[in-house]
């Protein structure tokens, strides 16, 4: 087996690049996917849909089983335009007013905000461009904020402005925001990313437009509030899974209370099958140098240790000088860590699906005692493939899918390596066209002991028994 599919297809934890509109060549794509991405992000903050398009196009130029994820931008609070940079230093007095329509100035800080002196009270602390500039509101006329600055720095037109702690009653997507969701049900996106999410409504509120287009779109989660950490298990119910986006998250929430939340939050979305994305800085030395620092190495190989399906690239991709190096050094880590560290998690059964998460669990049980060389099953929505991911067991889950979306959704989750099948076969003629694939691809060989995890009454019927077996006594059967 080449490296090129060891890295691509056996690392258990997946791999999300950011990629612009100004670098997205076909050559440049294919070389990020065989050194181990699985989705592309698209930031539509700063695309427009026509340049979206032009990106969405190349991807599936390279391959139909690259998941594309497109973000939304969410009720976030930034600066004005403008047309200077506004410095200042620790004891200044600045007026902040909400006039999305105005460039802000030195005179006058304008945010996207035109409501915020409504929300924002004496005493609260403005963060700007990601804590760079902190400021403490002194009064609140009704008309504009008066400030004081708290350090020296820089404020810039179109940075973040978070308020920390301080519920913001801004409405859930913008008009820009409508207008990418519909492009992505036009376009067959795979995943919309909703930023900021706050509560459930958020996350319905994104839905509703989808079934009003009938589009049948996964919607990630991004929890990056405090709103949105009270809220996660009701976030949960309604969504496909989270993305913790720990820039913003770490600016609303102290940031030594982040790595405790990301492993609680990852757990989380362990128990509930939900695929969890850790996301924001994991490479950042990467976007100008071409080696990574000890301890985002670290970063990066202890998301992995906490069982994450996916980590993703920003910065690093989408305008870094490195993006290759980028990825082979996350994908290195990652395989580095699924090889060396073997970790079986006890997940709840889901009540909803007792004999499939039952069978499930058994399957990759069996195959830790035994050291089974792979697991092979078949699936229409992916939902048994992702309850044995759960217990993040060794073997590859070899997951022979119906469907290319379903392809493509299981590229979030961990350990998984989807394949499409062209028809609906038996349950012996899936299986013996599966096991004699992957015994030519060279992914075991015949003497190597595979479990096999099938239901005897159709792929719609679920799961019915498991099978462990050599590949040649599989064969021999007639599988």
């Amino acid at each position: 087996m080449g490296d090129k599919i060891k890295v691509q297809f056996l690392k258990k934890t997946k791999i999300i690049a950011t990629i612009s509109n100004n670098n997205c060549e076909p050559d440049f794509l294919e070389s990020l996917y065989w050194a181990g991405m699985n989705a592309v992000r698209l930031n539509t903050a700063h695309q427009t849909p026509e340049e979206a398009l032009v990106v969405v196009n190349k991807i599936r130029a390279v391959s139909d089983r690259i998941a594309i994820l497109i973000d939304t931008k969410g009720p976030e609070i930034r600066t004005t335009e403008s047309d200077e940079e506004v410095t200042v230093q620790t004891g200044d007095k600045l007026i902040v007013k909400g006039a999305k329509d105005d460039k802000m100035s030195a005179e006058c800080i304008c945010v996207s905000y035109d409501e915020i002196t409504k929300d924002i009270s004496v005493g609260n602390t403005l963060l700007v461009d990601d804590g760079e500039v902190e400021l403490e509101v002194l009064e609140n006329t009704g008309e504009h904020l008066v400030c004081e600055v708290k350090n020296d720095g820089v404020i810039k037109g179109r940075k973040s402005v978070n308020v920390p702690s301080v519920k913001i009653n801004l409405p859930s997507l913008t008009p820009k925001d409508i207008e990418f969701i519909r492009f992505a049900a036009k376009h067959d996106i795979d995943f919309i990313a909703h930023s900021f999410v706050r509560n459930k409504d958020d996350v319905l509120a994104v839905q509703k437009i989808l079934d009003e287009e009938n589009s049948p779109i996964c919607i990630i989660a991004k929890i990056e509030n405090r709103e949105g950490v009270d809220n996660v298990d009701q976030i949960l119910d309604h969504c496909y899974g989270i993305m913790v986006a720990r820039g913003d998250l770490a600016i609303e929430v102290p940031a030594e209370q982040i790595p405790l939340l990301q492993k609680s939050l990852v757990q989380k979305c362990i128990d509930r099958r939900k695929p969890v994305i850790i996301a924001t800085q994991m490479l950042q030395s990467m976007i100008n140098s071409p080696r990574p620092t000890r301890a985002e190495v670290s970063d990066v190989a202890n998301a992995c240790l906490d069982g994450t399906d996916a980590i993703m690239l920003s910065g690093e991709t989408a305008y870094g000088k490195y993006p290759l190096e980028a990825v082979k050094m996350m994908a290195k880590i990652a395989w580095e860590i699924g090889q060396g560290h073997e970790t079986f998690i006890d997940a709840p059964y889901e009540s909803s699906q007792i004999v499939t998460s039952y069978l499930a669990k058994a399957a990759i049980k069996a195959s830790l005692r035994l050291q089974t060389k792979a697991i092979v099953a078949d699936s229409i929505s992916g939902r048994t493939i992702r309850s044995m991911a759960a217990y993040r067991g060794k073997s590859p889950i070899y997951a022979q899918c119906y469907s290319k979306r379903v392809v493509r959704e299981l590229a979030l989750s961990y350990g998984i390596v989807p394949h499409f099948i062209e028809e609906d076969f038996t349950s012996h003629q899936f299986l013996r066209i599966t096991i004699s694939r992957l015994l030519k691809e060279e992914r075991f060989g015949e003497d190597d002991l595979i479990t096999v995890l099938a239901g005897h009454f159709g792929p719609e019927s679920g799961a019915s028994y498991i099978e462990i077996s050599t590949v040649r006594n599989m064969l021999k059967r007639g599988h």
